[in-house]
């Protein structure tokens, strides 16, 4: 059994996504980052950088924070969505800390300045918003070589596609992106992925592009 501590979040997304797909036992609690729920004593000791997502494995005790470490928690307690094959396993790798070190802060400085700080710093409005089309390049480009970001679906997808779900926040239009779309679609069908994403608050849908 899994504790998941989360929020519905791209950061969230990930894990419950996860659980899903592995068919983890878990219970999700909510932590409503809107209400600082993330700066409580008691979670806290769960995760140290006031953030979400957080998780304590019942089955041995262990709680571990951060999203990418979480991912690759599951899939070692799993063994699955972490190809064991050195290749596809260090490419699986190298596409997560793509997402943890890129789309993640990248497009999350666009939401702020784009919903929460609009028109106040054009510049980091530019910047930002540059930086999200680049990126999204890079996926496009990736995608156009194969089904998914480390060839097969696997935690590298897991961990980007909630942040792409976001689409609408950041104002990219997925249909320039052709290769970005037609994964984006398809994950979006996966069971686990509509089961996850509505967690722990049930959304109105997953977003679909015009």
């Amino acid at each position: 059994m899994i504790d998941l501590y989360t929020w519905s979040t791209p950061n969230g997304r990930k894990v419950s996504i996860m659980l899903e797909e592995c068919g983890l036992e878990y219970a999700a609690h909510p932590v409503d980052i809107s209400k600082d729920e993330q700066f409580k004593a008691d979670f806290l000791k769960i995760s140290p950088n006031n953030r979400i997502p957080a998780i304590i494995d019942r089955d041995n005790g262990r709680s571990l924070f951060e999203s990418g470490a979480i991912l690759m928690y599951l899939a070692e307690k799993t063994g699955k969505f972490w190809p064991k094959d050195p290749a596809a396993h260090w490419q699986t790798m190298e596409w997560l800390m793509w997402q943890m070190g890129g789309i993640g802060p990248m497009i999350g400085q666009v939401h702020h300045f784009l919903r929460n700080a609009k028109g106040k710093a054009p510049y980091a409005e530019e910047r930002y918003l540059k930086e999200a089309h680049r990126l999204y390049g890079v996926l496009d480009r990736r995608l156009a070589q194969a089904e998914y970001m480390a060839g097969t679906y696997s935690i590298a997808d897991m961990a980007t596609w909630p942040w792409i779900s976001r689409f609408e926040w950041h104002t990219v239009d997925l249909n320039k992106y052709p290769n970005v779309l037609r994964w984006y679609k398809a994950i979006a069908a996966r069971p686990a992925v509509v089961k996850g994403y509505h967690i722990p608050v049930k959304q109105p849908g997953i977003p679909m592009p015009a």
